[in-house]
């Protein structure tokens, strides 16, 4: 690794975080972010959870990662000043008919090595008095935390290390030199590298065709839109709450969290973004739909959900009243007029040609470079722990 160029296209945190563990490493590395701002996309609209692990099939490296990345990442804001807090959370059956579903998700998170404990409904209320529920699952180790902010700690980091760190860059074009490595057109320039790592988050799989790499999944953006308690009525959730999620959907469902200034957060729902970087049902891009509805996958996934909770999402969407109703299961007492509109994010999905979300971080190589191909969440918790297994494989690639 020491001495050899690297260029990594991508400057969110899974990016910058990749960056940090090749300079470390010994690797002379440039990276490039299209935005004029780090973490400008994902890691900037995310809902600021450090997660357990809890929820990730054993052996995956979504729990591997997770479950470590969620003492590094939390070792890493105290070293270096970055707010953090870990305040655990609840994950709550609100009927008993998920109670099968919430013991099975004790399990796994026994089997993931993330410690867990059955709480009744008056050990859950004293945690959060307003909560209902049947039966929770208290899991201490999840945290809040600023990652825009672990963002700025890790360009500081690059820019001690010598890295040269370009926003305001994007990649252009790309081709494989003869003698080995890459080269990356940016309109300005070219640039040269031994290795190239693609951590490009919403445009990573263009980016792998551009280097003539065709990947083994597509990304399918998924928007997630979420509400804010009104300020006088904040005092309803303590920390974080959590529905039952539902084990065939790749997403959590909509919960609360007190975020560190004290704000309650609430979402997110999830409908299909009509671009890639589309945080509003008005961002339309004609390039991105033509693109999702050329893929069989969607048309394959849309069978298989469309009609059931991909319909009940959009709903959701559209209406104040249902997904405050969507709240009011955990803690009754929120009401339509307690919230107000808040952020969005885009979720990068990897989705096969065969209709299958990828459920795991997809990482794939080619001869002098590596594509992060699907790193949803928990990926900026473990965003330390991609950085290694990156560097692991830039250091076999040829």
């Amino acid at each position: 690794m020491r001495g050899r160029s690297v260029l990594v296209i991508g400057g969110g945190i899974i990016g910058l975080a990749v960056a940090r563990e090749l300079a470390l490493r010994g690797a002379r590395v440039t990276v490039l972010e299209k935005e004029h701002r780090w973490g400008a996309h994902q890691t900037g609209h995310n809902s600021g959870v450090v997660h357990a692990g809890l929820y990730y099939r054993p052996g995956s490296l979504k729990a591997r990662m997770s479950v470590a990345g969620n003492r590094s990442i939390v070792a890493f804001a105290r070293e270096h000043g970055v707010p953090v807090r870990v305040c655990g959370k609840l994950v709550v059956a609100t009927s008993r008919a998920e109670l099968p579903a919430l013991a099975k998700l004790a399990q796994r998170a026994e089997a993931n090595g993330v410690p867990v404990r059955m709480i009744s409904p008056a050990e859950a209320r004293e945690y959060e008095p307003h909560l209902s529920c049947v039966r929770a699952l208290r899991v201490e180790s999840t945290a809040i935390i600023d990652f825009p902010g672990v963002c700025e700690a890790l360009v500081g980091l690059l820019t001690d290390a010598g890295a040269e760190l370009r926003l305001g860059t994007a990649a252009l074009a790309i081709r494989s030199r003869a003698t080995g490595g890459v080269e990356v057109a940016t309109g300005g320039e070219v640039l040269a590298a031994d290795v190239l790592v693609n951590c490009a988050g919403l445009h990573s799989d263009r980016v792998a065709r551009m280097a003539g790499v065709r990947p083994s999944a597509r990304i399918v953006p998924f928007r997630g839109e979420y509400y804010e308690l009104r300020p006088g009525r904040c005092d309803l959730v303590r920390g974080l709450i959590y529905p039952v999620p539902d084990p065939a959907l790749p997403f959590l469902g909509v919960h609360l969290t007190r975020m560190l200034d004290g704000s309650v957060h609430a979402g997110p729902n999830a409908v299909l973004a009509l671009r890639r970087e589309g945080y509003r049902w008005s961002d339309v891009s004609v390039g991105d739909v033509a693109d999702i509805v050329g893929f069989p996958g969607t048309w394959r996934l849309a069978r298989r959900y469309a009609l059931g909770a991909g319909l009940a999402e959009v709903r959701r969407s559209l209406s104040r009243r249902l997904f405050a109703r969507s709240i009011a299961r955990l803690v009754p007492a929120v009401g339509t007029q307690d919230i107000v509109r808040h952020s969005s994010g885009v979720r990068a999905q990897a989705l096969r040609q065969d209709g299958s979300l990828v459920d795991d971080f997809l990482i794939e190589r080619a001869p002098g470079q590596v594509h992060v191909l699907n790193a949803p969440s928990p990926a900026a918790t473990s965003a330390l722990e991609i950085g290694g297994y990156v560097a692991d494989q830039v250091d076999s690639v040829s």
